[in-house]
């Protein structure tokens, strides 16, 4: 399994190139317009970069390219074990009335239980193919961490059990773990920058 990366030749796909390529393309975006943010001279502006919600896009595309792989997969796609995953589903209602600390927190630790069983997953799957989904939504993890960052959000400090965490399943098939992942990009990341007071501090 060390050697999965590893094919017959030493010589480099250029179609697979090209296609890791594009791949990078939104997560440098991303990067770049947080930096922006943090570097710009202190003028007026109508909206923070980053609170552009099209920022995001990308990624959940990506996430959603993930999930049609890993369902036309038929070998080397397994889970090793069943993982824990956050609830996805957003009632207006319920969480118009968490404080943004608590919308931040809940979004965090979603992301670092998607990190762990990503991390499994990845160490579980023998496809090849399927590692350069794997490892493109693990590097968009740490994008949106970043984004969280840039909104002034503080840093999440995981718990010491998962079992403290509420509002949490858990799945046992691969497919499973990113349609889930995907519905959280859509659903509650997409909530929580809508939400945040940075943003709407940008436009008062």
């Amino acid at each position: 399994m060390g050697n999965r990366r590893t094919s017959g030749t030493n010589l480099e796909d250029p179609a697979r190139g090209y296609a890791d390529a594009a791949m990078e393309f939104p997560r440098l975006l991303t990067l770049l317009l947080i930096v922006l943010e943090w570097t710009r001279p202190g003028l007026p502006s109508p909206l923070r970069p980053i609170c552009d919600l099209r920022v995001l896009e990308p990624l959940i595309l990506e996430a959603r390219d993930a999930v049609v792989a890993m369902k036309s997969c038929r070998e080397g796609c397994r889970l090793s074990e069943s993982v824990t995953v956050p609830q996805t589903a957003v009632e207006a209602d319920v969480w118009s009335k968490k404080t943004a600390l608590e919308q931040a927190q809940e979004v965090q630790s979603g992301l670092w239980l998607f990190q762990q069983a990503l991390n499994l997953l990845q160490t579980s799957v023998t496809n090849v193919a399927l590692h350069n989904h794997i490892d493109n939504t693990i590097r968009n993890l740490l994008t949106i961490n970043a984004v969280l960052r840039s909104l002034n959000i503080q840093e999440y400090t995981p718990p010491a059990n998962v079992a403290e965490l509420q509002g949490t399943w858990r799945v046992s098939s691969a497919t499973d773990l990113l349609q889930v992942h995907f519905s959280f990009l859509r659903g509650k990341v997409h909530h929580l920058l809508v939400d945040a007071p940075a943003c709407h501090q940008a436009v008062s």
